[in-house]
């Protein structure tokens, strides 16, 4: 009944999840793959719902150490950094031969409506995502447009990951995600030459 015990069985369960998804999941196959006992994993949690709780908060946890400040870490440019961040869940894509897709999004899709409590969560988990993405925004300065809504375009970005992912999913192919991504680049590029014009007016040049 250590800390430990709770960290496997998170892990597990969260793991599994991604895997197989969590109406497939049983408590058996989780307490078996994590090597605990049904009372070490009712010590921790009343249900197996609490249980999934527990892992979008853990996804909640690793969102800034796993998914972005790589991103960050790698590429200087912010507008970059969010295609750096995009060919990272590509590379999921194509690890898993788009089995898998977001955990968060499938969770959304599965859990959602079912769940009430696991709602809030699964929001909170794409707000912050988005939020992280709406600070590089905000970084790039004039290199987007002054009347860029930057909280609605980081939106609009995790709408093109978790839909370019879906689809990717549905066709055992990442074409669907590079075709959203690519479309995404060239509406950043059209920002970019707006931004540039903008400049170049109050610069007094034509």
């Amino acid at each position: 009944m250590t800390p430990d015990t709770r960290e496997k069985l998170i892990e597990t369960a969260r793991r599994l999840f991604h895997e197989q998804g969590y109406a497939a999941t049983g408590v058996s196959t989780i307490l078996r793959e994590a090597g605990v006992h049904a009372g070490s994993l009712y010590h921790f949690f009343a249900s197996k719902e609490d249980l999934l709780l527990a892992v979008l908060e853990r996804y909640q946890a690793l969102l800034a150490p796993v998914v972005m400040e790589p991103a960050e870490r790698a590429e200087p440019d912010p507008v970059e950094r969010v295609f750096a961040l995009l060919a990272w869940y590509r590379a999921g894509l194509e690890a898993t031969e788009c089995r898998m897709g977001c955990p968060i999004g499938n969770l959304a899709l599965e859990v959602a409506d079912s769940y009430p409590a696991a709602r809030p969560l699964i929001d909170a988990n794409f707000r912050g995502w988005a939020a992280r993405i709406e600070g590089w925004l905000r970084e790039a300065g004039e290199a987007l447009p002054a009347g860029c809504d930057r909280a609605a375009l980081s939106r609009f970005v995790l709408t093109v990951m978790e839909g370019g992912v879906m689809q990717a999913r549905a066709r055992g192919s990442p074409a669907p995600f590079d075709e959203s991504v690519d479309q995404l680049r060239r509406y950043f590029a059209l920002l970019r030459g707006e931004a540039s014009r903008e400049q170049g007016t109050r610069k007094g040049k034509p």
